[in-house]
């Protein structure tokens, strides 16, 4: 089993768009420089900060292409494909352009609530269809599916391309025994940028992260600290991050994000529907947390 090189701190991108709603390819650009100068170690395209069930096939291709051309080998990318048809998932892993790509992430079916047995069948055959090494994506927050430590465990001992999980059930018991339990070389990945340290101090190898695409240089610094065994610095990075983070997500993702990277004129804040644009109120609240931030660091 091969973990590659994804470790610390990926960015889970979102979708910029432009005034008039479509594709901005000028601004995802700028995002992932933006990233990239200030520690970024991979990229995750099409998740669900991506806001892609509104995506078309078309520009989600176009996306995968855009970052391929622009990042090189300069750091992995990871694309996000997934969904509850589980025919259609395999499908779509036949038709998009996964060159340059080094793994694909694959969130639980959503909205049809499978048992362990399904969610197991589901993601054997998601991995028997990839061409790519399988993270799997638990967030029963957004699924009202919970993808168990031991089924987890199970997948990953099962097929030696279920590489790792991005952990997102806030369950810290059930982190703890999928860290516990797991194949040498099995990925476990924060998916709450909030709990990303206290899982890294107990054996988790990074996060696939929302709030890191803004400020990418402190919440690199965060990690690295963490993984290096540092958690005097670690823990005083995360509680200078806590303010941004808990605002990020107070009225929803990607809506929190696109807001701050707009304060940080890096891309517009537009959102298709049905996900509109944070309140005026959470605006300012965003730009005083991102300018004390760079304050501190400045």
């Amino acid at each position: 089993m091969s973990a590659l090189n994804l470790r610390g701190t990926g960015v889970a991108l979102i979708t910029p768009f432009t005034t008039e709603g479509t594709l901005d390819e000028t601004a995802l650009l700028r995002l992932v420089d933006h990233c990239l100068a200030q520690g970024v170690n991979y990229f995750v395209a099409l998740g669900t900060t991506a806001e892609t069930p509104t995506l078309t096939a078309e520009e989600k291709n176009r996306i995968l292409r855009l970052l391929s051309a622009h990042v090189g080998s300069r750091v992995p990318l990871v694309a996000g494909v997934g969904g509850n048809n589980t025919a259609e998932v395999v499908e779509q892993l036949k038709q998009l352009d996964l060159s340059g790509y080094q793994a694909v992430l694959s969130v639980c079916p959503y909205y049809n609530k499978p048992t362990q047995e399904g969610l197991y069948q589901h993601f054997l055959a998601v991995a028997e269809a990839s061409p790519l090494p399988v993270i799997l994506y638990n967030v029963p927050g957004r699924t009202a599916s919970n993808l168990s430590a031991a089924t987890t465990v199970k997948l990953a001992r099962t097929h030696p391309r279920i590489i790792g999980i991005k952990e997102a059930s806030g369950n810290l018991t059930q982190i703890m025994e999928i860290v516990r339990d797991r194949p040498e070389g099995f990925l476990v990945l924060s998916g709450d940028d909030v709990l990303t340290l206290p899982l890294i101090s107990f054996g988790c190898d990074g996060v696939i992260s929302v709030a890191a695409q803004a400020v990418p240089a402190t919440f690199c610094r965060m990690v690295r600290s963490a993984l290096g065994g540092d958690f005097e610095m670690a823990t005083r990075l995360h509680l200078k991050l806590l303010t941004l983070m808990d605002l990020l997500f107070s009225e929803g993702n990607p809506a929190g994000i696109k807001a701050a990277l707009h304060i940080l004129a890096i891309a517009e804040n537009v959102l298709r529907l049905p996900l509109v644009p944070v309140s005026s109120s959470l605006y300012e609240k965003l730009a005083e947390a991102l300018k004390s931030l760079q304050h501190d660091s400045g």
